[in-house]
Parts: structure tokens; sequence; C-alpha cells
């Protein structure tokens, strides 16, 4: 017989809930509450929603079906984010957008970091394969968002 713990500690609820996320695909807030539940963290669906929020995850969604992934924890340029950013071609603005240039079928993981990294400079990213749209923010120029996107991944782009 399992012990169930009434909730568990919101600490250990977060730790549970980066692990599950990280060990599979999870689609759904049910789907994660049940995997809880068999770890003995049984929790409410407001109570899940608000770990969720906190943690920084984000539902994304993917060829194979929207699922929940953890938001990268570090936002300056990282290894992976530097490599990431070598695969950016060039970067130009206009009065109205950011066009990012990547190697062929780079596009949408450079626009994916872009999103996640959640600037309150961008309004969004549009990617194609090898083209990305970002549009500011209302009240953002765009060679200030252009600097930001070329901060993020630590490197001067032309």
């Amino acid at each position: 017989m399992r012990l169930v713990r009434e909730k568990g500690s919101k600490h250990e609820r977060h730790e549970e809930i980066r692990r599950l996320l990280r060990a599979r695909r999870i689609s759904t807030q049910q789907e994660l509450a049940e995997l809880l539940a068999a770890q003995g963290i049984d929790t409410t669906q407001a109570t899940l929603s608000r770990d969720l929020a906190e943690l920084g995850v984000l539902r994304v969604s993917r060829p194979e079906g929207a699922v929940y992934e953890l938001e990268p924890v570090n936002a300056t340029a990282t290894p992976q984010l530097a490599e990431l950013g070598e695969t950016i071609l060039s970067l130009r603005d206009n009065d109205t957008l950011v066009v990012v240039r990547t190697r062929p079928g780079m596009a949408s993981a450079v626009a994916l970091a872009i999103d996640n990294r959640r600037m309150p400079e961008c309004l969004g990213t549009l990617a194609g394969d090898d083209t990305i749209f970002a549009t500011p923010a209302r009240g953002v120029s765009t060679r200030r968002l252009a600097q930001q996107i070329r901060s993020f991944f630590g490197r001067e782009i032309e």
C-alpha cells in the first residue's frame, strides 16, 4: 500500500514536476496530475496550474501535439544558445520587423529560443524554414529588439 502525502510541500511538488517534464512528454494537466498522484503527491488542478506558471512551464505546439516544456532556466547566453546562435546568418531590421536569416531548417529552433526568453521587447515571432520575422512590442523600436536578440545569443550578428 502506497503512502499518500496530502499535496506535499510546494518545493517537493515543483521538484517532481520538473523531474516528470524532463523525463517524458506530457500533454495535459490531467496527465501530469495523475503522474504526480502515482508518486504520492495529490494536487488540485488550480494548484497545478499555479505551479506550472511559477515554474515557467510553457505549453508548446509540436507536430505530434501540444506538450508542456520547462522554460530555459538561465536567460544568459549558454553554450547551447551560443551554438544555436551560430546558425544565424544575418539579422536585419526595418521600420516594422526584425528579420533573422538562419541555416536551412533552423528558424523554428531559433524562434522558439527567442519566444521562450519572453523578451518584453518582442511581441512574437513567426518562423519558416530559414527565416524568422520578429515583431517588436508596442513602443519598442526594431533596432532595440534586434540588439536584444543579438545579446541573447551572445554574439554580434550582422
